[in-house]
């Protein structure tokens, strides 16, 4: 196990990080929105089923909006692998060639165990905010939180107690270390032959380095999915394409990995 870990860590230290300003992540944005506009299909079939997804939360949820608040605010934590085959699709876009749907689609094979395991950690993360997230409001909410204006009036606006700084402390807690796990890990382990902690220990490397880049990168995302949500998570359509070539390209940005061999 030692050298396993050792041997991740080497890999790690192999890659460059670059030195960014935190104004860097427009123009990610606007390379993301620019690779939508090149290839707008791949990126709409994602944004669909991901409002198709929302939209079936929100039917099931019914009057459970207690338990719909940690699914929805748990989308940020799983949306890394969602977004892994758009990667691909500005990936290619890159080489100067004209992916398809299919090469979005194509990264969901059994060949690539690494890619399909983390996707497992981080569902696994998503879940657990969720029953975190349903339990605080369940045990602590000072009345039943059924629908959306009961969590404004009961949770966010209450004047008495600290229900709702403390669900979004917790959600901090969960969310940071699974967002320096992840913020390139995906996107090198498509690109790079390279091991599955090495480049999970590369995304923690390019956090510690790069704190208030990687902050404004988070609230950006943060900001932008909430937006999406609203109304009637029709945003997701968009957003979820353009957050996710615009993650590809922080990462292509970020980091040089040439020390590593090209994945075909």
């Amino acid at each position: 196990m030692r050298t396993m870990t050792t041997s991740a860590a080497t890999d790690a230290l192999q890659l460059r990080i670059r030195d960014l300003p935190p104004g860097r992540v427009w123009i990610w944005l606007q390379r993301g929105l620019q690779d939508f506009r090149r290839c707008p299909f791949p990126g709409l079939v994602h944004g669909f089923l991901m409002w198709l997804f929302g939209i079936l939360l929100l039917s099931q949820a019914g009057q459970r909006f207690w338990l719909l608040a940690g699914a929805l605010s748990g989308f940020l934590l799983v949306a890394p692998i969602v977004a892994c085959g758009l990667y691909a699709v500005s990936r290619e876009l890159a080489r100067g060639r004209r992916p398809k749907l299919s090469t979005a689609l194509r990264l969901w094979t059994p060949d690539k165990p690494a890619l399909i395991g983390f996707g497992l950690l981080l569902a696994l993360a998503g879940s657990g905010w969720v029953l975190t997230s349903a339990a605080l409001i369940t045990g602590f909410a000072p009345a039943p939180v059924n629908s959306p204006r009961d969590f404004l009036q009961v949770v966010v606006l209450a004047a008495d107690g600290w229900l709702f700084e403390i669900w979004l402390m917790l959600g901090g807690v969960l969310a940071a270390p699974v967002f320096a796990s992840s913020v390139i890990t995906l996107p090198l382990l498509l690109d790079r032959r390279i091991g599955l902690w090495a480049a999970v220990l590369a995304s923690w490397r390019v956090v510690l380095a790069q704190p208030f880049l990687m902050a404004a990168w988070a609230a950006l995302i943060m900001g932008f999915t909430l937006l999406a949500l609203v109304p009637m998570l029709v945003g997701l359509l968009v957003f979820v394409p353009v957050l996710a070539h615009a993650s590809w390209h922080a990462y292509a940005d970020l980091v040089d990995a040439g020390a590593f061999a090209e994945r075909a």
